[in-house]
Order: C-alpha cells, then sequence, then structure tokens
C-alpha cells in the first residue's frame, strides 16, 4: 500500500513513525514550511521533515495547494508530485493546510485524517487546548474521510480518553499522539470493512487556533477559568502575569488560597495559588523558591 503523508507537529510526526513501523510505502510527505524558532530565529525544519528525511522520503513544503491561490507554482508542483506517488491513501494529521478537492480525489481511496477530538465537537486547530480550556472531561481521536469542509467529513471510527485534572496540552498530547497512531493503522488495515458515518449536526464547536494574545490572565475571571487556561497555554505559548513589577509567565497554578506558593485575587474570591513560574530568560522554578529569591534581595 503506498501512503502520502501529510502533517506538520510532533502529533503528526508520530503517526508518521507509526506508519513507517508498520511497513507502510510512503513516495511523499507534505509538511508546512521551515519557520524561524528558537531564541535565534533560526529556520527550523517541522518533527515531520526531520523524520521523513531521517528515512530518505521525499518532503514537498508547497505555501499553498490552491491551484487558484497566491502561490500557484507551489500548488501546481505538488499537484505534479501528488499524482506521480500514485497513492492508495492521503493519510493528513495537523498539516495545517486546507486541502482543495483535486488534492483529496488525488489518491485511489482519498484522504483520510487523524484529529484530536471526538468530532463534531472541537473542529479546528487547537482541539486539544481548547478541550482543556473549557473544562472537558474528555476528548480523543476521530479518523474521518476528508472532504472540502473545515473537519467535516464523515467518520470512521473514534475512542476517547478522559482528561486528567493536571493535564496540560504537552501532557494530553502524549496521550493523545500514539492513540492516533494505534487508530490509523487500524483504519487502513480495515478500511474495506469500516462504514463511514456523517457527523451530526448538533454538538459543533470549534477550536480556534491559540494567539499569542491570550496569554495575559485576566484576574477578574474565576479561578477555575484561570486555572484551565493555564494548563491549556502550557508548554505555549504560556500564561503570563505581572508580579512584583516584572513579567512572570505561569506555568501551574491550584484554585483557593494555599501555602505552597504565590496566593492571587480572583474574580470569584476563590483565589489562585501559583506553584511554577518563570522570570524573563530564566528557568522554570516554584513560586517558593521565587518568593525566597525575592526575600533575600529585600
Amino acid at each position: 500500500m503506498r501512503v502520502i503523508f501529510a502533517g506538520t507537529p510532533e502529533f503528526a510526526a508520530t503517526a508518521l513513525q507509526a506508519l513507517l513501523d508498520m511497513g507502510y510505502e510512503i513516495p511523499l510527505v507534505l509538511t508546512q514550511p521551515d519557520r524561524p524558532a528558537g531564541r535565534g530565529l533560526k529556520l527550523q525544519a517541522s518533527a515531520v521533515k526531520q523524520l521523513a528525511l531521517k528515512h530518505g522520503i521525499p518532503v514537498a513544503q508547497p505555501l499553498s495547494l490552491r491551484l487558484d491561490g497566491k502561490y500557484p507554482e507551489d500548488a501546481r508542483a505538488a499537484q505534479k508530485l501528488i499524482a506521480d506517488a500514485n497513492a492508495d491513501f492521503m493519510i493528513v494529521a495537523a498539516y495545517g493546510l486546507i486541502l482543495p478537492q483535486w488534492t483529496l480525489d488525488a489518491p485511489k481511496h482519498g484522504c483520510l485524517n487523524i484529529h484530536a477530538s471526538l468530532l463534531p465537537r472541537w473542529r479546528g486547530a487547537a482541539p486539544i487546548h481548547r478541550a482543556i480550556e473549557a473544562g472537558d472531561h474528555e476528548t480523543g481521536i476521530t479518523i474521518m474521510q476528508m472532504d472540502a469542509g473545515l473537519d467535516t467529513g464523515a467518520m470512521l471510527f473514534k475512542r476517547a480518553i478522559g482528561i486528567a485534572g493536571d493535564d496540560t496540552t504537552q501532557t494530553l498530547h502524549d496521550k493523545l499522539a500514539p492513540l492516533g497512531g494505534q487508530m490509523i493503522e487500524f483504519a487502513l488495515r480495515s478500511y474495506a470493512t469500516l462504514t463511514p458515518v456523517a457527523q451530526p449536526a448538533e454538538g459543533v464547536t470549534y477550536a480556534a487556533k491559540i494567539s499569542k494574545t491570550e496569554s495575559a490572565i485576566d484576574w477578574s475571571q474565576d479561578a477555575a477559568v484561570i486555572e484551565r487556561k493555564i494548563r491549556a497555554l502550557n508548554p505555549a505559548p504560556g500564561c503570563m502575569t505581572e508580579l512584583n513589577g516584572e513579567t512572570l509567565k505561569v506555568w501551574r497554578g491550584l484554585v483557593g488560597h494555599g501555602p505552597t506558593g504565590i496566593s492571587m485575587e480572583t474574580g470569584d474570591g476563590c483565589g489562585l495559588t501559583l506553584t511554577e513560574i518563570q522570570r524573563a530568560g530564566g528557568k522554570r522554578m516554584s513560586a517558593i523558591d521565587y518568593l525566597i529569591g525575592i526575600k533575600k534581595l529585600t
């Protein structure tokens, strides 16, 4: 079986590794162009590109796949590569580009998507973040047959997992990524026996892309809302607050006033205790260590 793979972050790389481990032939990988990253803002290849190159798989990084869009040359070049790959399937996981109809039609059996939510809840770019932020008790992976809409395709099957009260986006990602790899393996092996089921019209929500403007903590909100937001934006972009005249990143907090950190007032009066923070240019530290350092300076 020949499988084109399209994806960008670590979540997608985990699925690509699962396909490689199963022995599928991957004639082509599509991923986002290299982006500036780190303090030096040097161009960095995506996790998927790094894995593909490690295994000698050809990589394409078009800016767009729309033949009538802003980058038609990129789209035409990608169209030829996809046609030449003569694939049975295209597997898509957190790719980051909209697939036009010609792309969906190119593989023999179309395109299957590994989506990190229980569709139709949390369609869109940031389903893991938004599930934590909203206080959902469960999430999961949905394998769907892609269509031209935004995560609107018919579902082949889905599997749920619980969201723990201390889960961050990182820890929940680390549970969902291997599950996605397992499920796409099953989908490919069992494709002939699976029946696509249309998504229900009820329960549709959209997981908007995370913006850095969301980082600032609004202390007029309820403590539970702030605590979930801190976990949802961990590890990126992280929550920020002003304290003692400096800007701090906040990595962990507990609802209520307690002796284990820095007690902050919240809109509902419950309070929130900051337990893990980071000073500008510094490393993560416990809030207790931060307070000890401030006391020494005074």
